[in-house]
């Protein structure tokens, strides 16, 4: 399992989180995504933690804790959600309707 931090400061790096984290016990891996068209850090970062024990340690300590001048948010990561694919367009049933009487007519 993995902890969520967010709220963080855009100067972060993966070593600032994992000599924090440190306190609490050992970490295994940080993620620190980054933006994809200016290579600066999203502002969140996943931080993969030894034991559960540790995690639970760190999360305490640090919800709400003011880091680099921001409150963090952390708590424990929660599964990515499978967006799909179009679902936003409803199905998609406005888009096989365009032109539909035109071409029936058309033959």
């Amino acid at each position: 399992m993995s902890i969520y931090v967010g709220n963080l400061s855009y100067q972060v790096t993966e070593a600032d989180l994992k000599q924090a984290f440190a306190e609490y016990g050992t970490v295994g891996r940080v993620q620190l995504p980054t933006d994809r068209e200016t290579g600066r850090p999203r502002g969140f970062a996943f931080v993969e933690m030894e034991s559960e024990a540790d995690e639970t340690k760190a999360i305490e300590a640090l919800d709400g804790a003011e880091w680099m001048g921001r409150d963090l948010r952390v708590n424990k990561a929660k599964p990515k959600e499978d967006r799909g694919s179009g679902s936003s367009r409803g199905g998609g049933s406005s888009w096989g309707n365009r032109g539909g009487g035109e071409d029936r007519n058309r033959y």
